[in-house]
């Protein structure tokens, strides 16, 4: 079963995400995908998690709000193959009473949020606009890290041995010492790889290289 509706133009310019729904009961599923299609999002439903797996691409931005406890592939399975593919599209969990335990389990191990049943759609709502922030912010850091990446990935083969021995903190006369080559000819290398970098400084480099790797 899938369910799709759209929001307004300009508000899917802006996001161009989706909010997935996974749970096996068809009737709390249609409350969802109401509620949430009337805060002006787009909505996919699944019945399951195995159903949502199949047809989930990583690129696609949004997040999802899965119930906890469903035949077959519980909530928790469905997170733990998500981490397994490395997607880390934010999950919100939606519980039964006394499942808490297991909420915050799901919570340890990334889950963005989890909402005890009943809940109000405020604060459904609430929990996707956050988890939809979320989203756009870890997206946009690792199209900026892709971004770096193919800018380092063209430096020459000299100019990333130049790199590693400035990023430790090395002088241009120590540099030439270690590499066997004329202190100009570092000055050279420096400057073609601060142009490839876009960096502005030494201090900015590092921070470029160094931000990149996560540390």
């Amino acid at each position: 079963m899938l369910h799709r509706t759209t929001h307004c133009p300009e508000a899917l310019m802006l996001t161009e995400a989706i909010v997935f729904l996974v749970d096996d009961d068809p009737e709390m599923l249609k409350a969802l995908a109401r509620t949430v299609a009337s805060a002006g999002w787009p909505v996919q439903t699944y019945l399951s998690g195995e159903a949502f797996l199949g047809t989930y691409d990583p690129t696609q931005a949004g997040c999802v709000v899965l119930d906890l406890r469903m035949p077959r592939m519980s909530g928790l399975r469905m997170q733990e193959t998500l981490t397994a593919k490395n997607a880390h599209i934010p999950l919100i969990f939606v519980t039964g009473y006394g499942e808490v335990a297991v909420a915050v389990q799901a919570m340890k191990a990334g889950a963005m949020d989890f909402l005890e049943k009943p809940f109000s759609e405020q604060m459904l709502l609430a929990c996707i606009e956050q988890a939809m922030a979320r989203d756009a912010q870890m997206r946009q850091v690792q199209a900026r890290r892709t971004t770096f990446a193919a800018r380092l990935a063209h430096l020459t083969r000299r100019e990333r041995e130049v790199l590693d021995v400035v990023l430790a903190g090395l002088l241009n006369k120590e540099i030439a010492l270690r590499l066997g080559i004329s202190q100009r000819t570092v000055e050279l290398h420096r400057g073609r790889i601060m142009q490839k970098l876009h960096a502005e400084s030494a201090v900015d480099l590092a921070r470029q290289v160094f931000w990149a790797q996560g540390t």
